[in-house]
């Protein structure tokens, strides 16, 4: 064996990885804290720059546009160059972006600084998942996962808890430029702790046979995977529910039974803290990798049948959030399992390309949700759409299970 394959070979320690991790969830808490800082802000930049709430969403539509263009182009950026350069940038984007806001004088500048922010946000998942996949001991990746999505859902909730205030206080341009500091602050960090993000791709490209990063069929081989894009298509239907469950669920919800607009406003909150808890249960179910499947089958499973309850039974309006939370609690556990799909679908050295493209389906998936339930919304159907929700959360199910069935023997085995 060589030394290389030696070095791979290591276990690392419990710090090493915690600390690993631990840096990596910080960063992906400000990929998700950047894009809820500006929608809190609407009222604000409405008046700014008298324009309707139609062109300030179409800001971030050019922002999920170009995450996801990017998302998909930076993973063979990460598979070249390594995943801490990328990371570096990003979050220079994400800051310099935020700062960008807040000195803007006109619409069109805030859309060019959405391009900039979208960039940013693009290189997160690559990033984060090569470096979870290719440093932290195998036993942990469950717990890796877990801790990802938490930072992430941390991050949302962050995000108008920290404008907001600083909006009413000060005005909506202190307010961007503290979040675009925040993103520097926390690149300043990683910085000072580079040398735990390090990855050596010349190295891990030796040890997984692939000297001087040469791909068997080339850099796109991966493509002919199949179950790389039913990987995509399970993200596309997975962002579509939190896309729901975000923004027209609880309203929905509140509708259909009566329920006070302060307990709906609760809903979304209960549900996130609820998937966090689920996230870390769901790490520990995630050490075994053989039943990621299952898992996320049963996560959703549950989650169907309680938004077909929210659809069809009836109950005391308190009911409402405690069923949200139920729902929150079986998606979360399903969290770190719905990743090691991707990872057990991902061929060597082509971490950050698979995840790349996969995770592209998260933004394709929230630009796609609103032109579908927003309608619905409008109409007054609101039965269809918490239906519309159990039937996603249902296709989420066949999508696991047929990830499986399609998930064929990688295209260049690694060396033993």
């Amino acid at each position: 064996m060589t030394a290389a394959s030696d070095a791979t070979a290591a276990k690392p320690s419990l710090g090493s990885d915690a600390k690993l991790i631990g840096l990596v969830g910080l960063a992906h808490a400000i990929s998700h804290f950047s894009q809820l800082t500006l929608a809190p802000l609407f009222p604000w930049l409405k008046d700014a720059f008298n324009v309707s709430y139609t062109e300030l969403g179409a800001v971030l539509t050019v922002f999920f546009v170009v995450s996801c263009v990017v998302q998909a182009a930076s993973g063979f950026v990460v598979d070249k160059l390594g995943p801490r350069p990328v990371l570096f940038v990003g979050l220079g984007l994400l800051g310099v972006a935020s700062i960008g806001y807040a000195l803007a004088q006109s619409y069109w500048m805030l859309l060019a600084c959405a391009v900039f922010a979208g960039m940013g946000n693009g290189v997160f998942h690559p990033v984060d998942y090569t470096l979870f996949n290719r440093k932290v001991t195998p036993s942990r990746l469950g717990h890796a996962y877990s801790v990802h999505g938490i930072t992430g859902s941390l991050g949302w909730a962050l995000a108008p808890a920290f404008v907001v205030p600083l909006a009413i206080a000060f005005s909506w341009r202190v307010a961007l430029a503290s979040a675009g500091a925040v993103a520097l602050l926390v690149l300043l960090v990683l910085w000072l702790y580079r040398k735990e993000l390090a990855l050596d791709v010349k190295e891990v490209h030796k040890a997984t046979g692939h000297a001087d990063g040469a791909h068997v069929g080339g850099d796109f081989d991966f493509l002919r995977i199949p179950a790389v894009w039913m990987c995509f298509g399970f993200f596309f239907f997975y962002a579509m529910v939190i896309s729901v469950v975000q923004t027209f669920a609880p309203v929905a919800a509140g509708h259909l039974h009566a329920v006070p607009v302060a307990v709906v406003a609760v809903c979304l909150t209960v549900y996130m803290v609820a998937s966090a808890a689920g996230m870390v249960v769901g790490g520990f179910l995630a050490s075994d990798p053989t039943r990621c499947e299952r898992i996320v089958g049963t996560g959703f499973g549950i989650a169907a049948a309680l938004a077909l309850v929210l659809a069809f039974a009836s109950f005391p309006a308190a009911m409402v959030p405690v069923l949200f939370g139920a729902m929150g609690f079986a998606s979360g556990i399903a969290g770190p399992s719905r990743d090691l799909l991707v990872k057990k679908s991902t061929p060597p050295n082509a971490t950050g390309r698979v995840y790349g493209v996969v995770y592209a389906g998260l933004d394709i998936g929230q630009a796609v949700a609103p032109l579908i339930f927003g309608p619905l919304m409008d109409r007054g159907q609101y039965l269809s759409v918490i239906l519309g929700l159990a039937l996603t959360q249902g296709v989420l199910i066949a999508s696991a299970f047929n990830v499986r069935r399609v998930r064929r023997t990688l295209l260049v085995p690694a060396s033993a």
